[in-house]
């Protein structure tokens, strides 16, 4: 098999993040001699190193979004953005979060890297869904708004302080409530889904 140059591999994924795996595996490599290659281009300030195995490539005008590392941060879990920085991509909260949540199955944990920082936060996985790509063909997945707010309240009663209170909530007019009750339904552990309840008919009734 003829090797394939790294720098050509990079532009043919058409994508500004991609991992050492895919460019080895493209340029049919070895993976540690890839990453040779992907550190020298770091060195020469082609590319970057976003975090371990994780490379990004400003393409023009396109910076690097955060957003767009969370579908290759985890590898061998999914992870979707939820919570506090769903509902600011959603328009409900106007405040910028200072790093990027999001929800997978994998351990809960803090990644920090040169772009930012991303907060994993763990959810069962029969209660991981309810997302889809950013605006229909986005670069990452995203909660829908309503499960978005109850993966907070989820958090919340699991007491996780941080989601215990928010800042100003604007929801539009394409909010529904009752479809964020069924979202509670879903919740297996009956004395969670007792708190979250009881928290979402506290937002409502302030609407």
């Amino acid at each position: 098999m003829v090797e394939v140059p790294v720098l050509a591999a990079i532009k043919e994924l058409k994508r500004n993040v991609f991992t050492s795996n895919e460019i080895a595996s493209y340029c049919g490599s070895t993976a540690s001699n890839t990453t040779q290659k992907l550190n020298y281009l770091a060195q020469k300030g082609i590319i970057s190193k976003i975090t371990r195995g994780v490379w990004g490539l400003e393409m023009g005008n396109e910076k690097i979004s955060l957003y767009s590392v969370v579908p290759f941060l985890l590898p061998r879990h999914r992870a979707y953005v939820s919570f506090i920085s769903a509902l600011h991509l959603h328009g409900i909260i106007e405040q910028i979060p200072q790093g990027v949540t999001a929800a997978s199955t994998g351990h809960t944990r803090i990644i920090r890297t040169k772009l930012g920082t991303f907060f994993i936060h763990r959810i069962s996985p029969s209660f991981f869904k309810g997302f889809d790509w950013y605006k229909g063909n986005g670069s990452f997945l995203i909660a829908e708004p309503e499960k978005a707010l109850v993966d907070c309240l989820y958090l919340s009663a699991r007491k996780k302080r941080q989601f215990a209170h928010f800042p100003e909530l604007n929801f539009p007019a394409t909010f529904s409530f009752v479809k964020a009750e069924n979202w509670v339904k879903e919740i297996n552990d009956v004395k969670i889904r007792i708190a979250v309840s009881k928290k979402l008919n506290e937002i409502r009734s302030q609407e």
